[in-house]
């Protein structure tokens, strides 16, 4: 159980048992339900920061260390999470020699807008959650209003705070020719040779989807392999039906996609990525 109290705004004071309870029962018209000896009580804050940096040479930061915000709705767990993930498959191929020292320079790219982006959704929270003037409350109401009133808006809201609306800029000019508009997205859970693809995204590797309907030659396919990137066949991608044949990151997220039937390009672009998985 977690909230805000005004009552109860001492800060490094111990939360007491008693203001527990005193809070419960202003929360719920005069009810404490018989709570009684709790074992863990502890205040927690808003202070707000983000590291200017997430990399300085050999030293990388992510989650709490990354970023440190009101901690209401475990958002920063959630991105917390993206970080590791994004970071995770990108030191073990610098590491292990499969790839340059420059691949870590896309964390810091794609992961420290989100960590900003994440500061101003938090801080927005603070000023909706802890308000009790005439005029926050007023705010409040309204945005309640609208959420009731619009399924769209909550579900953005959603999205955005599960940290499911990030996406990612293209890769640098050169590096991947002519980026699809889909590109740095984050690629759902399809079905890919009768399985799931996250479930095929658990080896740390990238995965190449071709769709139905869709061939890609074998001197792509003897490419993939080479690099360690399996290839398998998917089914239609909903929404985006003239998507070919997509290359999917360790992450969950769209490196490259085609609509071309032919696949024409592929195997330049697979080598092109900088990074090897075999």
């Amino acid at each position: 159980m977690a909230g805000f109290d005004p009552a109860f705004q001492e800060p490094g004071s111990t939360l007491t048992e008693a203001q527990l309870r005193a809070s419960v029962r202003a929360a719920t018209g005069g009810r404490d339900f018989g709570l009684h000896d709790s074992t863990w009580r502890s205040r927690f804050g808003n202070a707000t920061r983000q590291a200017a940096r997430y990399r300085a040479g050999r030293v990388l930061v992510a989650g709490d260390a990354a970023h440190m915000h009101l901690p209401t709705g475990g958002v920063g767990l959630n991105v917390g999470v993206q970080d590791a993930m994004n970071l995770g498959w990108k030191l073990a191929a610098v590491v292990q020699g499969r790839a340059g020292d420059d691949l870590l320079d896309s964390y810091q790219a794609e992961r420290h807008p989100v960590g900003t982006a994440l500061l101003t959704d938090t801080r927005a929270q603070t000023a909706l959650i802890t308000t009790f003037t005439p005029e926050g409350l007023a705010l409040r109401e309204v945005m309640a209003g609208l959420l009731a009133r619009d399924p769209a808006l909550g579900a953005e809201l959603a999205t955005r705070m599960s940290g499911l609306a990030v996406s990612y800029p293209p890769a640098k000019a050169g590096s991947v020719p002519g980026p699809h508009q889909l590109t740095g997205q984050r690629v759902p859970d399809l079905v890919a040779d009768g399985t799931s693809l996250f479930q095929l995204l658990h080896a740390g590797r990238p995965v190449l989807l071709v769709f139905a309907g869709a061939t890609v030659p074998d001197g792509t396919v003897a490419v993939a392999r080479g690099l360690g990137i399996e290839t398998h066949q998917a089914e239609l991608w909903p929404g985006h039906e003239k998507v070919t044949a997509a290359l999917v990151r360790p992450d969950g997220y769209l490196w490259w996609a085609s609509d071309d039937p032919a696949g024409a390009g592929a195997p330049e672009i697979l080598r092109s990525l900088g990074v090897r998985f075999a």
